[in-house]
């Protein structure tokens, strides 16, 4: 432990693999990128049920007005990200699923006229239910990849026994720096909105994690924390710098070691865990009554100018990699999130969503798939300690139901495995195939 009491002890995983980080925005400030002409609003950016439109052609919206939402209890709403009007619908291709969504197209009137905000005059008198439907209203959900709609995951269920916060500061991604750049110039925000959880779930323990590549973060975080007079409460773990540490499920091993059950949350072992991009968000819903319609986005690889930019969702690709100074060299893939995890895209006028925290552009070859080998590097290197190998050959011959015995839904696809195989095999698609075919043959409830 340190001299103030607020870092303690760096600890290591045995799993996962050191990958090139490649952070080459690390030092780069947070730039505001330019609105779009036109903003492409999915109804479905959350994990749950898609929004219905509650817009139609011709409609003139504003800034921050609510355009999209659903009754259903997992949903979240969608605001507009600029002020003009609605020019119609299209559909796009949702990443994570691979399904075409409905989506809003707004035209901008080059005003950015915002909608009336409601800041809260005391957030310390706001009722925890006041706070949740802030958070809700607001359409927040987790930017750390999942999308989880957060007024859900902060209103656990009455059986549940949460004792510890963990906020996620790690981003062991290749490339991406958006997180890094949040915790540095705006981790007062960040603080603020991880106070708001501690005053939901009254936890006992509160621990930040960072990745140690982060020296300046994990600083400027604990001058913060003591600032704040927080320094007997909130504690930061450094974390080796290792690919997935920043994974939930190696979180809540790592940090309290409690194995999270199959098909489980972290909440199943008491510990919810929260990107810090999130909880900047409910500070600004909470406080400033203000909707979630950007978020910080690295725009790094094969571009003339790789930044961090502030982007509102429904901006195309082919802008962000525009105010990059453009494509350089010979790249031909896309990629929304990190090289391990992400989704290559086919088309530059995709819009970004809530879930895109990084966009990376490089030259990409397909490699040539061999036999395996049987060497277990991808079972030595799996941080669910599974077998990837037999996985991927009981997915290729078609017995899911082996996959299923082997524990497949224990996989979250982090790709490690596929990352560390000397034969090219791509086991975490083969993985992906199983899975969805289990899913496909299960019995609706």
């Amino acid at each position: 432990m340190n001299k103030s009491g607020v870092i303690l002890k760096k600890k290591s995983s045995p799993h996962g693999v050191k990958v090139p980080e490649r952070k080459l925005t690390a030092g780069r400030p947070i730039e505001r990128a330019p609105l779009p002409e036109k903003a492409v609003i999915s109804l479905h950016q959350n994990l749950g049920a898609p929004g219905e439109a509650l817009v139609r052609r011709g409609d003139r919206v504003l800034t921050g007005q609510r355009i999209g939402d659903s009754d259903k209890f997992v949903s979240a709403p969608v605001h507009a990200t600029l002020s003009g009007e609605v020019t119609g619908t299209t559909m796009v291709i949702n990443p994570p699923t691979a399904q075409p969504v409905e989506a809003l197209v707004i035209g901008s009137d080059g005003t950015d006229e915002w909608v009336q905000l409601e800041p809260a005059d005391r957030p310390e008198d706001l009722s925890a239910e006041e706070i949740l439907d802030r958070i809700r209203q607001a359409g927040i959900v987790g930017l750390g990849g999942a999308a989880f709609p957060s007024h859900i995951k902060l209103a656990p269920p009455k059986k549940a026994t949460i004792d510890t916060i963990i906020l996620n500061g790690c981003e062991c991604e290749p490339y991406a720096t958006s997180d890094h750049r949040v915790m540095l110039e705006y981790g007062d925000r960040v603080l603020s909105g991880l106070n708001i959880i501690r005053r939901l779930l009254s936890p006992q323990s509160v621990y930040i994690a960072i990745e140690d590549n982060k020296e300046d973060a994990i600083a400027h975080m604990e001058d913060l924390i003591i600032g704040m007079g927080l320094e007997e409460t909130i504690k930061i773990v450094p974390l080796e710098s290792k690919y997935p540490m920043g994974a939930e499920r190696v979180l809540t091993k790592l940090l309290l070691n409690r194995e999270v059950p199959i098909g489980g949350l972290p909440l199943d072992v008491g510990a919810v865990i929260h990107n810090v991009g999130t909880t900047k968000a409910i500070h600004e819903a909470v406080v400033e009554g203000r909707p979630l319609i950007e978020r910080v986005v690295t725009v790094t690889g094969a571009v003339k100018d790789p930044k961090n930019l502030m982007v509102r969702f429904g901006t195309p690709l082919r802008t962000l990699i525009e105010f990059c100074g453009g494509i350089v060299g010979s790249a031909n893939k896309v990629i929304l999130g990190g090289p391990m995890m992400g989704f290559a895209q086919f088309d530059l006028d995709f819009p970004t969503v809530k879930g895109t925290n990084s966009v990376i552009v490089k030259d990409d070859s397909a490699l040539a798939e061999q036999q395996c080998i049987r060497c277990g590097r991808c079972i030595e290197v799996c941080p669910m300690r599974l077998m990837p190998t037999a996985l991927a050959r009981y997915a290729q011959a078609g017995h899911y139901d082996l996959c299923k015995e082997a524990y497949v839904d224990n996989c979250f696809e982090c790709g490690v495995c596929t990352y560390a195989c000397p034969a090219n095999i791509p086991i975490v698609q083969h993985i992906k195939v199983a899975k969805r075919e289990l899913a496909r043959r299960a019995p609706r409830k």
